[in-house]
């Protein structure tokens, strides 16, 4: 079973949605980057029984990113505050010296980090 990163931010989206036991392993497998071996150690189950649990868990993080389509509009959210930050640093590249423009700049430069923080 190989690692695909994308069900972390799943995680962080629709966890709320796993069982407490899925949850874990889940977050275990994916953020703490532990073995099926090492989580069937920790919680006292099989590996088999811990592979079962992760992949109902991607199972269910995946169905709800289908229906919601959360995580996607995040991820776009992101790529857009970074090309915002992107363009306002090249216009204030191009106007270095138009101190009214600079000041608009540093503004909306602000503005969009402030909203980066909220993601």
């Amino acid at each position: 079973m190989s690692k695909d990163l994308r069900f972390a931010m799943l995680l962080d989206c629709y966890g709320e949605f796993l069982t407490p036991h899925q949850y874990r392993m889940t977050e275990l497998y994916y953020c703490a980057d532990l073995s099926l071996g090492e989580i069937a150690e920790m919680v006292g189950i099989t590996r088999q029984g811990v592979r079962d649990g992760i992949k109902r868990g991607e199972q269910i993080l995946l169905k709800m990113e289908d229906t919601l389509q959360f995580a996607a509009r995040l991820c776009a959210l992101r790529e857009n505050y970074t090309a915002l930050s992107e363009s306002i640093r090249a216009i204030a590249s191009q106007t270095a010296d138009n101190a009214s423009v600079q000041e608009e700049c540093r503004r909306a430069l602000e503005t969009v980090q402030q909203g980066e923080k909220l993601l």
